[in-house]
């Protein structure tokens, strides 16, 4: 199991009806098969999530966040990592909005030293 505590994540991709971008960062934490985050920057003010890391190192998990128009959104989020060449962690990410939009996208995470 990949162990993702104290971690940090930017993200370098995202479909275009996500709220994540290049300006948001993703602090990690990771208790057992446990795993948290905090995360905010760009068009995110606040956000957590919370989820569960399996055997494989995948992660699945829920997220929420309040953004900068004020509106609290939240959906979930399956993770498939990939070990970079130098040793990092890229996580290719397939999630879905929860609230009434709904609708499916994919991004792509790197972890940051």
């Amino acid at each position: 199991m990949i162990n993702y505590d104290g971690r940090k994540f930017v993200s370098i991709e995202n479909t275009a009806n996500g709220e994540v971008s290049s300006k948001t960062f993703f602090k990690y934490k990771q208790e057992g098969n446990i795993l948290s985050a905090t995360y905010s920057g760009g068009e995110i003010v606040k956000g957590t999530l919370i989820g569960i890391v399996k055997e494989n190192g995948c992660l699945q998990f829920r997220y929420n966040h309040v953004n900068v128009k004020n509106e609290i959104r939240g959906g979930q989020c399956y993770s498939t990592p990939e070990i970079l060449s130098d040793g990092r962690i890229r996580l290719l990410e397939s999630w879905k909005w929860s609230d009434s939009d709904k609708s499916e996208g994919e991004s792509i995470v790197e972890e940051v030293i």
